[in-house]
């Protein structure tokens, strides 16, 4: 779906994006004071929050039926001033044990916890204890980010504002235990959860568990690399595994580059034990390039192959799958926590995805929107 002029501008155009979710922050202990008899030290607590708004506006003037043209999350409207999603995060640490609440109010909370049924558990976006043993081994417990993928939920973390469909339909959120290993260079993650996106399983006779792993390499400062795995059944009768990578890599104090590719199979079963012999699959990449060439401004560039042959996400009213090509250009204004987004996108599919101005079915749609965040 990407324009031969696109196509050109990908070579041209950068981004570097936050990788994964976003860690814990480490906690430093109290500066001690300057007394003969120092005092132990006391719990750590760090609150954070930003909140976001948008506009966005589709070229074809698309009503609602056609979903005003956007086949992603978080950014589904058009010709109108929205929401985001207001957050506040709160860590607290002390000694070996910490604890993570992360709340979230708004459209983009809604639609990341879009399995939870009420307003009070949609807002819990992150919840969850860790106890770290040793410097090396960290244990955590309850409800966290997905390890899978390239760009996370919060915006101020991501350089392009609209979400890529590899984030869209790969996992969200885990619920769970899971252990972390690191050895010099090396990282290792393993863990059991709910079915993802479910804080809560909906029923339990099928409350099946999805094992999650990620192995991590930091070949140096600059490059680091991510191999990550989630699969099991889900309750809604799919088994399904996805294998992730995503590399980043920073060049030079201007210039870094990121890169995701995944790939998902998935058996429908009739929730018993009797499975489909033939799995389908969905897998897409994607290239994130990006330049600052002043500490207050940078350009990303996003260009990503989505490809659904097999029908399994977006092209169920179709009689035959397909894949779509999509770039975006965003370029980032900073001031201290103040980032504001203008971006442009082009969605290209090998099918009839989106409607044209008259309401005709076509293969490929345009939008511009308009970002404020603000981060504390």
């Amino acid at each position: 779906m990407l324009q031969k002029f696109f196509a050109t501008g990908l070579a041209m155009a950068c981004f570097v994006p936050a990788i994964a979710q976003e860690a814990v922050a480490p906690v430093t202990a109290a500066a001690a004071q300057e007394t003969s008899s120092p005092e132990p030290a006391k719990p750590a607590t760090i609150f954070s929050g930003y909140a976001d708004v948008y506009y966005r506006y589709n070229f074809a003037k698309p009503d609602k039926t056609a979903a005003y043209n956007n086949l992603t999350s978080f950014t589904g409207s058009h010709n109108s001033f929205a929401l985001g999603m207001a957050s506040l995060k709160v860590e607290h640490s002390f000694g070996k044990v910490g604890i993570v609440a992360d709340l979230g109010f708004g459209t983009r909370a809604e639609e990341f916890a879009y399995r939870d049924k009420g307003t009070l558990l949609a807002a819990v976006k992150q919840l969850y204890v860790t106890y770290a043993p040793n410097d090396w081994l960290k244990l955590t417990a309850g409800t966290w980010g997905t390890h899978v993928g390239y760009e996370v939920l919060d915006p101020y973390l991501n350089r392009n504002y609209s979400m890529s469909y590899m984030f869209t339909n790969g996992p969200f959120s885990h619920t769970g235990v899971k252990a972390e290993v690191t050895k010099g260079k090396h990282g290792f993650m393993f863990g059991v959860s709910n079915a993802t996106d479910y804080r809560i399983p909906p029923d339990l006779k099928v409350n099946k568990k999805f094992i999650i792993a990620q192995y991590s390499l930091a070949v140096s400062e600059d490059v680091k690399l991510y191999l990550n795995y989630v699969g099991g059944k889900d309750p809604d009768t799919i088994k399904s595994s996805q294998i992730d990578f995503v590399t980043t890599a920073k060049l030079n104090d201007h210039f870094s580059v990121g890169f995701n590719a995944t790939y998902n199979s998935t058996k429908l079963w009739d929730g018993a034990k009797k499975e489909n012999q033939d799995a389908k699959k969905w897998w897409g990449t994607a290239l994130y390039l990006n330049v600052d060439p002043k500490p207050w401004f940078g350009l990303s560039l996003r260009g990503e192959y989505f490809d659904d042959k097999d029908q399994l996400k977006m092209y169920s009213a179709s009689p035959e799958g397909g894949s779509v090509f999509a770039t975006t250009l965003s370029a980032n204004f900073k001031v201290d926590g103040f980032t504001f987004i203008p971006e442009f996108r082009l969605d290209q599919g090998s099918k009839d995805l989106f409607v044209d101005k008259n309401a005709n079915a076509t293969k490929s749609t345009a939008s511009f929107l308009l970002a404020a965040i603000y981060k504390f």
